[in-house]
Parts: C-alpha cells; structure tokens; sequence
C-alpha cells in the first residue's frame, strides 16, 4: 500500500490547507559488535578459546548489523560481550595467582 491516502473524486486540491506535516522517525542505532575488543582477547587473553569463540560471535553480530538484522546482532554481540568478559576475569585471576606466587616464593 503507498504511504498516504488517495483523496475521492469530491474533493479538490483548492478546498485542502496548504500546510503539511511530516513525522521523520530516527532510524535504530545499530547495536555494538565488541570486534576490537574480541579481537584484543583473541590475542592476548584467549584462554580456553574464549577469545577466538568472542571473536566469531562478533564477527557474526558485524554480518546480522550489515544485513539489517538488528535482533540478531544484538544477541550476537551480547553473547560476545559476556566471553570477553569472562576471559578478562578470567586471565585477571591468573595474573593475580602468579603474582602472589612468586611474591611467596613458589615459583
């Protein structure tokens, strides 16, 4: 169906007001991929493959954002958001034992 109305064959343009109103609508923002930051993860932090598992559901948010799936990409993006999340807790915690150990004398 085309966006506006068609007027009946009684009405004419003379009989109309001339003023017009017009409702733009800002379109979506897109969601975030976290490539970059998966990315970072894949090569400095990539325990247990989280980082390249990041990496891949990012790179498939940045397809569904380029096909205009919006809903997609966002799940994606989200479930990239939490790997990267947990292999930096996780490669903290590591960092943080080590430390400690050689600090008491272990290694």
């Amino acid at each position: 169906l085309p966006p506006y109305e068609v007027l009946p064959a009684e009405v004419s343009m003379e009989e109309l007001p001339r003023s017009t109103t017009m409702l733009l609508e800002e379109p979506p923002r897109p969601p975030r991929d976290h490539l970059v930051w998966s990315l970072f993860t894949t090569l400095y932090g990539n325990f247990c493959c989280l980082g390249l598992l990041a990496f891949v559901f990012s790179v498939k948010s940045r397809d569904r954002k380029v096909l205009g799936d919006y809903s997609g990409a966002l799940s994606y993006g989200s479930t990239a958001k939490c790997l990267n999340i947990t292999a930096l807790v996780i490669n903290i915690v590591i960092v943080v034992t080590v430390i400690a150990l050689v600090i008491a004398g272990v290694i």
